[in-house]
């Protein structure tokens, strides 16, 4: 049984400054003092980074347009319904068995999902037979949940930091449960390494599905007050990183 499992600017510091202003003049027939007062503050705090909405980070996410050797389809809200009931046997870990199962860490101003799964064509005049492997070949495809949380303040730096520190308290295994079925993962390991974004944790998650090893995949990506989270399986066992996903997806966040 293959677990469906397997599947949020920095505020500047406010910086005051203050200047007294103090002139005494004096001759030998009179004293003359100007008061002494303390000029404007000028004091000035960048504005909270703002969070971007749902429709908003929609038109961040990757699409068929960007990468034509991929299938996109849209996530429904089931799949993120089923999600919220993600939990772990160890409380540090449950924010790394969120983030396969659609759920952002923190608390997000807005979120956007999509899945791809790379699609390999045939090259011209292969023969039917071929083609048909091909075809068949690509069901053990690495399939990819895209997931993108925007954050108000410092909530995305937060919510990349704690999946982080997860990810090292974590890697000797732990137990993930959702919609009442429990997944046995065995180590999490870092990944190879991503280019994009302020800063990326790529991630290799190795489970045990009923005495079957799987090895999967998780990358997040964060750049400014977003965090794009790939979650990556394979129906043959082990999925590859998708880097070129990765990649596209960071490209368009700026």
């Amino acid at each position: 049984m293959r677990s469906t499992l397997v599947r949020r600017s920095v505020l500047s510091a406010s910086a005051v400054s203050l200047a007294l202003l103090a002139t005494a003049c004096g001759s030998d027939k009179a004293d003359t003092k100007a008061d002494a007062k303390p000029s404007a503050p000028a004091s000035s705090q960048a504005p909270a980074a703002k969070g971007k909405t749902d429709a908003e980070l929609a038109k961040l996410l990757v699409t068929q347009a960007d990468l034509a050797d991929h299938t996109f389809k849209e996530s429904t809200p089931a799949e993120a319904a089923a999600g919220a009931t993600a939990t772990s046997d160890k409380p540090e870990c449950k924010v790394l068995v969120q983030a396969q199962a659609f759920v952002p860490a923190g608390t997000p101003s807005g979120t956007a999902r999509t899945k791809a799964i790379a699609t390999p064509k045939p090259a011209a005049g292969t023969s039917p037979e071929e083609a048909a492997k091909a075809i068949a070949g690509a069901l053990g495809s690495t399939a990819t949940t895209v997931t993108l949380a925007s954050y108000e303040a410092k909530g995305a730096e937060e919510a990349f930091a704690a999946v982080k520190t997860a990810s090292t308290k974590c890697a000797g295994g732990y137990a993930a449960t959702q919609d009442g079925e429990t997944t046995k993962i065995t180590k999490v390991t870092p990944g190879a390494a991503v280019t994009g974004g302020d800063e990326s944790l790529p991630l290799t998650v190795e489970l045990d599905a009923d005495g079957e090893k799987l090895t999967t995949q998780l990358v997040l990506v964060r750049k400014g007050n977003t965090v794009a989270t790939f979650s990556s399986l394979s129906l043959a066992g082990t999925a590859e990183q998708p880097k070129v996903l990765v990649e596209a997806q960071a490209k368009k966040l700026g």
